[in-house]
């Protein structure tokens, strides 16, 4: 990967998505909600000239739908995908988890569209990641059954909390030496198979104007720190694709996860234009 393109997120883009995203959205309390904020996307998707799939899975009987975004394209190359779950969990807007990775998602697309790249990138928006990652293991498994050539997957969850508090940033005791103990900066986590994947995708987000970047490689698909596989990246790590982790550390950092004080206030918005600046030239990048 070779990074290219010098086009910038917008701020104003970025928060129009997230008021539209941040609401009660549970397939189990509000399923209206929920179909609202994926048609909200799979039309994002379509004005910016993408075709766009609807990839229906099976959950306890009722089918549920993935989003794919592809441009047109002639690229015989491994594809890279970026995807972000944009469901929720019952009585939590989840604004940052994960309305903040939905809005870096189709920000992202937006500028790989307009940048008249030929690159093989598709943009998926998961469903029913809080139920255990159902919709990207259905994804992943067809991937695999289907012998589908993917370079890597950037899984954005949660990218839009920081603290600058000493202390903010909670880590498990075996990682604390290595890391900080202030919440402001991304984390990129990978299992051994992405270890090249990381590699780039580690440069290019740390090329992005005051974005401190924190990595982290783990052995075993990640079982020997499981909370790391709590996203759409382990059923691709679980199926032998690279994959990696973007993510402001979830409830490791952010004292509102998955309650009702997730909330579009509570995020910082520059730190989220950054983390899609990083993602947006990781999708420009071949």
């Amino acid at each position: 990967m070779k990074h290219s393109g010098s086009f910038k997120p917008n701020l104003d883009r970025l928060l129009r998505h997230l008021k539209k995203i941040a609401r009660e959205r549970s397939f189990e309390t509000n399923p209206l909600g929920l179909a609202e904020v994926q048609s909200y996307i799979e039309q994002e998707f379509r004005s910016y000239g993408y075709e766009v799939q609807k990839i229906p899975f099976e959950f306890y009987g009722q089918t549920f739908f993935n989003l794919a975004a592809r441009a047109r394209t002639n690229s015989i190359k491994s594809r890279l995908i970026i995807g972000a779950h944009f469901d929720a969990v019952s009585g939590s807007p989840g604004a940052d988890d994960n309305a903040s990775g939905v809005a870096c998602l189709l920000e992202a697309a937006r500028i790989f569209a307009e940048s008249g790249s030929v690159g093989n990138v598709e943009f998926v928006a998961f469903n029913l990641e809080e139920c255990g990652m159902i919709g990207s293991r259905a994804y992943a498994r067809t991937l695999k059954e289907r012998g589908e050539r993917v370079w890597g997957m950037l899984s954005l969850e949660m990218v839009g909390f920081v603290s600058e508090k000493k202390g903010s940033q909670k880590m498990p005791i075996f990682l604390r030496p290595f890391y900080p103990d202030t919440g402001n900066f991304i984390g990129l986590v990978a299992n051994t198979r992405s270890k090249k994947l990381l590699e780039e995708v580690r440069k290019i987000f740390k090329s992005v104007n005051d974005l401190a970047v924190e990595s982290l490689t783990l052995p075993a698909n990640g079982w020997v720190f499981p909370d790391a596989r709590l996203s759409d990246h382990s059923p691709f790590w679980d199926e032998g694709f690279p994959a990696l982790l973007v993510t402001d550390t979830s409830f490791f950092r952010n004292p509102y996860y998955h309650t009702a004080k997730d909330r579009i206030e509570t995020l910082d918005l520059q730190f989220l234009v950054r983390v899609t600046e990083g993602t947006a030239r990781a999708a420009l990048s071949d």
